[in-house]
């Protein structure tokens, strides 16, 4: 891409919009500013040209021949169609990094355990010596991967569908596929316009590359070269069994006593190990990592022990599937604590799996009243208001030998700003807790 005597316009005044606006100069645009539409917005680079408060006018005005979109902003919108009037092609901050890096991409997407994955890959590859950066929707923004001199050999990128919605040429050496379940309907129109997003990341493999996915997905016929997994189905080149990672008859690594031995996790580790084969690694080189990695916060992490009952944060959760995930992962009778934000989604296909797992369900936030009404029927449910008191009512009623999973199965706008600090609240909550608290 030559970006030479051209202006660009880069929407949103996030990291991610705040490094593709420094990729940009430091290739010689003539000119780069970015815009925000919040006329409060703040960027954290002075040294840019940023216009907050800006409207469909400044956007015509600007008459941008490249437009960069951040992934929280829809392209399809009035505001940011306004930037393309010179005739300006929209694509997004991933796109505009594939073009200027030079390493090899492995593409990590799915509904759930895409930061899991990413994170477990960049430790394996940098555990063998390699150069790795986990970037995209976590970790370092692509676009500051790209600018880094040197760039790592490896970008292992956790990519969502927003950031898939504004792909051209991106092409990974790896994807990986780890599972697809409705979600952002806040968003999407319609789930088969959430599901051909994600698509995406295959739009431009060959047989040349690799794609890593989970055994039973409906995905169509796909160009490169397909490796399958699974920790339930029973089948695929890893599958999962008594804790352990097998291929045929041998074991690939003993997950149990590691961090990694719950199902929904042993899934992450079986794609990680397939995408580190794919670039080259055997496992001698990967099973060790396996070992002693560490779980990003937030994703089923082990909070208390209190009194013979588990208390497990998994804030991270923010749609039905990871929600389920957690549910099918646990062996012991569970007090589920759900809810957050009304995104518009149908809990009622949930039911069945909860029926002999889950005894008592806690329900809270803005869709509090929405599941109450969808689980009493089958299953003992207590609506509360907050996360706090929703851990006061799940210690009032444990007993020796449950987990309390709290797992929102939505996402933690209604009354935090993320779902770290969704999580962070659930910790503090528990923590506090007393021996006078439960009722064992």
């Amino acid at each position: 891409m030559n970006l030479l005597h051209k202006k660009v316009a880069v929407l949103g005044c996030g990291r991610s919009g705040v490094a593709a606006a420094r990729l940009a100069t430091a290739h010689g645009a003539a000119r780069v500013c970015i815009f925000d539409s919040n006329p409060a917005a703040v960027c954290s680079d002075s040294s840019l040209d940023f216009l907050p408060g800006a409207g469909e006018k400044e956007a015509r005005e600007f008459a941008a021949d490249l437009v960069v979109i951040s992934p929280g902003i829809e392209a399809n919108a009035p505001w940011s169609l306004a930037f393309t009037c010179a005739g300006a092609p929209i694509i997004g901050e991933v796109e505009l990094a594939f073009r200027y890096y030079h390493g090899r991409v492995i593409a990590i997407t799915g509904t759930n355990g895409k930061t899991t994955t990413t994170a477990l890959v960049e430790h394996i590859l940098t555990a063998a010596g390699k150069s790795a950066k986990a970037c995209g929707n976590y970790g370092y923004p692509f676009c500051e991967v790209a600018l880094a001199s040197p760039q790592p050999e490896f970008a292992v990128l956790e990519i969502s569908s927003f950031q898939l919605e504004t792909v051209a040429s991106f092409k990974p050496e790896v994807a990986v596929w780890l599972n697809f379940s409705p979600d952002h309907m806040d968003r999407y129109k319609t789930v088969e316009d959430y599901y051909h997003a994600k698509l995406r990341i295959f739009e431009n493999m060959g047989k040349d590359q690799t794609a890593i996915i989970r055994v039973g997905e409906q995905l169509p016929t796909i160009k490169p070269n397909v490796i399958e997994f699974s920790a339930y189905a029973g089948s695929g080149t890893l599958r999962f069994e008594d804790g352990c990672i097998m291929q045929l008859a041998n074991t690939v690594v003993d997950l149990n006593g590691t961090a990694l031995q719950q199902a929904h996790n042993a899934e992450n580790a079986m794609a990680a190990i397939l995408a580190c084969r794919a670039v080259g690694l055997n496992d001698t080189q990967i099973v060790p990592s396996l070992l002693n990695f560490e779980p990003p916060r937030h994703r089923c992490e082990l909070v208390a022990e209190k009194e013979g009952v588990l208390w497990l944060n998994d804030s991270k959760s923010t749609n039905l599937h990871s929600t389920e995930a957690a549910i099918r992962s646990q062996t012991r009778p569970i007090i589920l604590l759900i809810g957050g934000k009304d995104k518009g989604l149908d809990y009622t296909s949930m039911l069945p799996l909860m029926h002999g797992k889950v005894y008592l369900c806690i329900v809270f936030g803005q869709i509090a009243e929405q599941l109450e009404n969808t689980f009493r029927t089958g299953i003992e449910t207590l609506r509360v208001e907050t996360v706090p008191q929703a851990v006061h009512a799940a210690a009032e009623h444990a007993r020796i030998g449950d987990v309390v999973l709290f797992s929102p199965g939505t996402s933690s706008f209604d009354q935090f700003t993320s779902y770290a600090e969704r999580g962070d609240c659930f910790c503090d909550a528990v923590r506090s807790l007393t021996s006078s608290s439960t009722n064992n």
